[in-house]
């Protein structure tokens, strides 16, 4: 676990001197603190409300231990070993097998689930997901991913407003304006690569604080090797519709395949599995 958090403190620290660097090219001193001010502005607006627009975008339906009396209380018995408040519980009505957690903080965390994950999973292997998301919600994850999303964003918005408007007077007076080209046209691709490697640290993290949580890693690890086989042929439209998100979910729920290698957003289904069965 302190290897992880390492190395997110590392990437978080990368993306936002990324950040700085970019507003300093494309604006100098001004352009850092245009940049600072769009960050800050960003993060804001994700910090508190960002739960409510991804359960809105999922037309996800909270339940209780009527509606889902077999979720609510997975997630409820959990979160009572972990010491977490009792998140809201929320039901996904798509086929696709998927799960994530929301909330700026574990005192308004959310967890949701579709209704083809409660198709598919036993009692045992649903226990393992559940505690995976609470597992993102005691790590504060879902802030960590919402402040890394908003700065690659703003990276890239930074970026397009250089080139529409030819960067700095600076540059066009002495400077280097080959440099400020190279930055508006690959800090955004840095900024993005970072981004998925903070989404995927935190995944390994949040499979390693699940199986703790759950004392079953064995669990977890069968429950990612169903979920991965069948979300790869069952199509999830909100996802689709909205790309940023999938880094939530715990597994890559967009169609047609997840992207591979330094461009996911989640680490090789197989490897997670490895980790879990060598926890096991």
């Amino acid at each position: 676990m302190i290897g992880n958090w390492l190395k997110t403190t590392i990437l978080m620290a990368g993306i936002l001197a990324l950040f700085g660097a970019v507003g300093g090219a494309l604006g100098g001193t001004q352009g850092m603190l245009l940049a600072l001010a769009i960050g800050g502005a960003m993060n804001f607006i994700a910090y508190w409300f960002s739960d409510k627009m991804v359960l809105r975008m999922y037309r996800a339906q909270e339940v209780d231990e009527t509606s889902a009396p077999q979720l609510y209380s997975t997630v409820k018995e959990l979160a009572g070993r972990a010491g977490l408040p009792m998140p809201r519980v929320y039901l996904i009505d798509e086929a696709q097998p998927n799960a994530f957690a929301t909330g700026r903080n574990p005192e308004h965390a959310a967890v949701a689930a579709t209704s083809g994950i409660l198709r598919l999973l036993t009692p045992r292997e649903l226990r393992g997901v559940m505690a995976h998301e609470l597992s993102h919600v005691r790590h504060r994850d879902i802030l960590i991913s919402t402040i890394s999303a908003t700065v690659a964003g703003a990276i890239s918005t930074l970026a397009q407003f250089g080139l529409f408007f030819g960067g700095n007077s600076q540059n066009r007076e002495g400077g280097n304006p080959l440099l400020a080209i190279l930055v508006m046209l690959f800090a955004p691709i840095a900024a993005m690569l970072i981004q998925f490697a903070i989404s995927r640290t935190r995944e390994f993290g949040a499979d390693r604080g699940g199986a703790e949580l759950s004392g079953d890693p064995g669990a977890l690890a069968d429950a990612l090797v169903k979920i991965d086989h069948y979300a790869r042929g069952i199509p999830m439209d909100a996802a689709d519709a909205h790309p940023a998100t999938a880094q939530m979910m715990i597994i890559n729920p967009l169609s047609g395949g997840g992207l591979k290698g330094l461009f996911s957003t989640h680490p090789a289904t197989e490897e997670r599995v490895a980790r879990l069965r060598a926890m096991a």
